[in-house]
């Protein structure tokens, strides 16, 4: 008779991992969710094996608002290595083509220029983007190409960080879904030397700060030190979550009473004093102001419930 599947435990936040390089996202996710001993967890955005930086994970309830985050803006450093196009756009590609660095300041801050604002970008082969339901990446291993379509994104602000030899160093702030070695590539062909990415950096997602990202190797050394004290390792662990509703916090928020909340919480949309007229809310309930969800204002000005938090955790 098998023994009945470990449930883990009821925890909920968001924690903002500065994830390693060479590890895949889904790799840490679940690092993190052993860690934690986590019933349910989620990560918001892919980060490549090469990158290192910010990662929210989502742990418990605040998996249900994971989505937020992927919609959310995104700030990167990265360093190209000019001279050198790879067929992924980074280093842990192969090399198709060597070219000179040749290019003038005045021709860099020109094509740099193109890359900011509103631009339509056409996605790597080397992408989780799917095709007739099937990963750009498993065509590319494959040596197929299939088309793909340009997408429109928002480069907020592009910094020149320094230029030294071949390599070139940028901070980008950008809108979701923005590939940043596809711009590297990109700024490689408008410069005629080819670029690929050799490091790469995520700095911040949304408005989380960045003074909150923890390491794998620091919540190892919690969880030994909880052993060491004999203690609960949440005691620890559980202090650096962000709150479960944070993918959510710049949401205008509507303020039920608790009597209005319960008709929420049964699926049902609501009249609120002070809602706005149109969008997203966070919804909280009483006094206390306790998170029970999100939802939108419908066509007739009522607060509708999208998605919810379960009240009583087991």
């Amino acid at each position: 008779m098998s023994r009945p599947r470990r449930r883990g435990r009821d925890i909920h936040g968001v924690l903002l991992l500065d994830k390693p390089q060479g590890l895949s996202s889904n790799d840490a996710l679940q690092k993190v969710k052993r860690l934690y001993n986590a019933n349910r967890a989620g990560h918001t955005g892919a980060l490549d094996p090469l990158a290192t930086g910010m990662l929210p994970i989502c742990l418990g309830e605040a998996t249900k608002f994971s989505q937020y985050l992927l919609d959310s803006d995104k700030r990167y450093r990265v360093i190209a290595k000019l001279g050198q196009r790879t067929d992924t756009s980074d280093a842990d590609g192969q090399i198709v083509q060597e070219r000179p660095v040749n290019f003038t300041q005045a021709q860099l801050d020109a094509a740099l220029d193109t890359f900011r604002g509103d631009i339509q970008q056409v996605p790597s082969m080397y992408s989780a983007l799917k095709y007739q339901g099937k990963k750009l990446y498993e065509y590319a291993r494959q040596g197929i190409e299939v088309p793909r379509e340009a997408r429109s994104i928002t480069v907020y602000e592009l910094q020149f960080i320094r230029w030294e030899g071949d390599e070139l160093e940028l901070e980008i702030h950008c809108s979701k879904g923005t590939y940043i070695r596809t711009i590297t590539d990109d700024l490689g062909e408008l410069l005629g030397c080819g670029a690929h990415v050799i490091y790469l950096r995520r700095l911040q997602v949304a408005t989380y700060p960045i003074a909150r990202m923890v390491t794998l190797e620091q919540l190892n050394a919690l969880l030994a030190q909880a052993q060491e004290q004999a203690i609960a390792p949440g005691e620890l662990l559980d202090p650096l979550l962000m709150p479960m509703d944070s993918p959510v916090e710049n949401y205008p928020e509507v303020n039920l009473l608790p009597v209005v909340a319960g008709y929420v919480k049964q699926g049902q949309p609501v009249q609120a004093a002070g809602a706005p007229a149109s969008g997203m809310v966070r919804i909280t309930e009483g006094e206390e102001r306790k998170f029970i969800g999100v939802g939108d204002i419908a066509e007739d000005g009522r607060v509708a419930p999208r998605r919810l938090v379960v009240e009583h955790f087991d």
